[in-house]
């Protein structure tokens, strides 16, 4: 029986490429939307699995090694016919509508999907406002919802291969109290000082269980209880109305949407962050996903959002992955 052929992914080869021309790094990763620390790694990946070291690096300049000039014209006709192959087929996908998920009204999904839509003017990126990234991750493989944002280490790791995905934020969280509650009054809460208290993250809904997952991680070993199942409060007036009847605490993000007749305050000591990631259908090709990737890449540059810090609490496999894809 024959040897198994060895293979290699095209986005390490896509990865050569960008670097083989702009023989920056720095460039080279600013082309490809990904951290200069992702493409240096999976240069390193694809120099051990050719075996040949391919740029010799000083801290000057970039320049192709023997080995790397040999690869570069097999580096680019293999991308050339996959480019073909993929234009083939997908023509018609590039010039529909790309459907987002953004969760709700206000969160930072919105504000990179605003940005998105400046860098592509001549695509149609359309909103939807769902909640939840494990629901959005079933609408995305059957074809109804083409991205979507939220915490990616929370969905069943069979999805992992069938998806792709791109850190976007460490997002700090938050708690929503009613405003006469005896927390109210802080700047911001001591996540000990929510110890004796049972608080909502969502238990029970099955669209968001990477968010109940993330709040068990959190509460695990503080005395804070996970509140049982409960419908979910669709809109400002029946969130009022259900935290009015109930008084029990929502775990939220920093970002959450104003409602009436409660406060939000930061959770500090130590400050959980959410990690939220944009997350696409393996193999979509669509001109709006580029922008999206630009735009996420854009603005956590801007504002620091992929800086994690030394405060911070994320739960270690959110960590791994956040850190391996940015």
């Amino acid at each position: 029986m024959p040897a198994q052929q060895p293979t290699l992914d095209p986005r390490l080869l896509r990865a050569f490429l960008a670097v083989a021309e702009e023989l920056h790094f720095t460039r080279a990763a600013a082309r490809l939307y990904v951290a200069q620390q992702a493409l240096s790694r999976d240069i390193r990946r694809l120099e051990r699995e050719l075996g040949a070291d391919l740029f010799v690096r000083t801290t000057r300049q970039v320049t192709l090694t023997a080995d790397g000039e040999r690869l570069l014209p097999y580096a680019r006709r293999v991308l050339e016919a996959q480019d073909e192959l993929l234009s083939a087929f997908t023509r018609g996908q590039r010039e529909r509508p790309l459907l987002v998920d953004v969760n709700s009204p206000g969160l930072i999904s919105g504000r990179v999907l605003d940005r998105a839509r400046e860098l592509a003017p001549g695509s149609e990126l359309m909103a939807r406002f769902e909640s939840g990234l494990t629901g959005a991750a079933g609408e995305m493989l059957a074809g109804r919802l083409d991205a979507s944002f939220g915490r990616f280490a929370g969905l069943d790791p069979v999805l992992w291969a069938r998806l792709e995905q791109q850190p976007v934020r460490y997002e700090p969280m938050a708690v929503v109290l009613p405003e006469d509650h005896h927390l109210a009054a802080l700047d911001e809460v001591p996540l000990a000082a929510l110890a004796g208290e049972t608080v909502y993250a969502g238990a029970g809904n099955p669209r968001t269980l990477e968010w109940t997952d993330l709040a068990r991680h959190l509460f695990e070993g503080r005395d804070i209880e996970l509140a049982p199942p409960a419908p979910v409060a669709v809109g400002a007036e029946e969130f009022r109305r259900v935290m009015a009847r109930t008084r029990i605490p929502v775990l939220a993000v920093v970002q959450f949407p104003a409602m009436p007749e409660t406060v939000l305050k930061p959770l500090i000591d130590p400050v959980p962050l959410s990690p939220v990631s944009l997350v696409w259908r393996k193999g979509l090709v669509h001109p709006g996903i580029d922008a999206l990737r630009r735009a996420a890449v854009e603005l956590a540059g801007e504002e620091g959002w992929l800086r994690c810090p030394a405060e911070g609490w994320i739960p270690a496999t959110d960590a791994l992955i956040m850190m391996s894809h940015s």
